[in-house]
């Protein structure tokens, strides 16, 4: 019978997206690594491959469809001695005309559409990606695709993984996974409120002029996170004054001597080769919160906050301690262009320790950012502007000063290592030539 092709999951995080556009039509011939569509996430515009070949029999959902469930089917493959008519028996009545307007999330599926297996469970809990043909074979053969290992595009398991496989005993963890989740429901806290209902918010400004904004993908997950930010992560800030004027003046010689290369130094690319550059000289600041333990990276995985229309990204420059601050420049350049166009892979805006929020540009004097999970702390930074100072002789002086907040996670840098680290940031920009050495 047709094989369903399902709706990937394209990040780790990813629970749906949208169908943006169909690459293949109904009776097109395609082979594995052969592009079918265009899926939109909460973060990017990515390309999905096929996994098996065959012809298209049916395509079940419309372009444009909303908020398609990761795993819910979304076209049929014939196989070797089928028909269209075998796909038109298959596709189930709800999606026998495709609409673009999604299925209610609660209607279920109809019982005449036979589903693959479901996805099944690496032994550490992560998911195991398999093509839905390679999960029937599986299925029927008694076959644990834990244990299997995927030839396919990203390790993704594949009809010939299985073909020649044998049957293997489950993990013994296996046994004991249908009590957890009644154990853990038990003692599970309850879902803390986010604030007052729809229906609520709307009858307070009836009869009032407003405009209705749809949430997207990317600001569904942006609100999601923050609002667990801030309920779980247990934030103490760290505030100073960063004295720019050395720096300034050592950008201006090395931009003048950079001209011909067509590479120009701006103040953000010294911000993140000062953090890069402490979180190495204060490594016990670089680390993540994992949820029973803390991990402690080697490399300095800096991320940057970039503003796109409707949200933010926060692309990761990875290795940053050992870059140039020319290469940082041209990498953050690129990473910046390619996520205000949501062209970017999950693995350059996830992961990384510490990440940077900048919002002196827009001539703010300073603010408090809200950590990123699982990152330790995030640095806010705000503009460089004249100020009155007292110098080290006691003599009134202008100079141009910065004011950062240091956001912290307590659960993972102490105040006191939080000051150390942040008194590194300082002197790295203050003396930025040492940066160098």
């Amino acid at each position: 019978m047709p094989v369903e092709i399902l709706m990937p999951a394209l990040s780790p995080t990813m629970e749906e997206g949208t169908l943006a556009k169909w690459l293949v039509k109904e009776g097109d011939t395609v082979s594995a690594g052969d592009l079918l569509a265009e899926i939109e996430t909460d973060k990017a515009t990515m390309e999905f491959e096929a996994v098996d070949e065959g012809v298209i029999g049916k395509l079940l959902v419309a372009e444009g469809t909303e908020g398609v469930k990761v795993n819910s089917p979304i076209a049929l493959l014939l196989e070797d001695g089928e028909s269209a008519s075998d796909a038109k028996a298959t596709a189930p009545k709800s999606e026998a005309a495709p609409k673009a307007e999604a299925a209610p999330k609660d209607e279920p599926a109809s019982s005449e559409a036979k589903a693959a297996p479901p996805a099944p469970k690496a032994a550490d809990g992560g998911r195991v990606f398999a093509s839905p043909l390679a999960r029937r074979i599986a299925a029927d053969k008694g076959i644990d695709l834990s244990g299997v290992t995927g030839s396919g595009p990203h390790g993704r398991i594949v009809k010939a993984d299985v073909e020649g496989a044998s049957p293997q005993a489950k993990p013994a963890a296996a046994a004991t996974e249908a009590a957890a989740p009644a154990s853990a429901k038990a003692g599970a806290p309850a879902a803390m409120p986010t604030g007052p209902s729809t229906d609520t918010v709307l009858k307070m400004y009836e009869g009032r002029a407003y405009t209705e904004i749809k949430l997207d993908g990317m600001r569904k997950t942006i609100a999601a996170r923050l609002t667990e930010a801030k309920q779980t992560i247990p934030h103490f800030y760290l505030r100073r004054d960063i004295h720019l004027d050395a720096l300034m003046a050592f950008r201006g010689q090395l931009n003048a001597q950079l001209e011909g290369r067509g590479v120009k130094l701006s103040v953000n690319d010294f911000i993140i080769k000062a953090c890069a550059l402490a979180l190495q000289q204060v490594p016990a600041a670089n680390a993540v919160w994992a949820g029973d333990r803390v991990l402690q990276l080697k490399p300095s995985d800096v991320a940057v906050a970039v503003a796109i229309e409707g949200g933010l990204f926060t692309p990761v420059l990875k290795d940053a301690e050992m870059k140039s601050l020319s290469a940082l420049s041209a990498e953050m350049k690129d990473l910046a262009a390619r996520a205000k166009s949501k062209k970017l892979a999950p693995h350059e805006y996830q992961g990384g320790s510490f990440a940077i929020s900048n919002l002196g540009m827009f001539g703010i004097d300073n603010f408090d950012a809200v950590i990123n999970p699982p990152h330790g702390a995030i640095l806010a930074v705000g503009a460089g502007v004249k100020k009155p100072v007292v110098g080290k002789d006691g003599a009134l002086a202008v100079a141009t000063v910065m004011s950062v907040t240091l956001s912290v996670d307590h659960r993972v840098i102490d105040g006191a290592l939080g000051a150390e680290l942040l008194q590194a940031i300082k002197d790295n920009l203050e003396n930025p030539m040492a940066m160098l050495a």
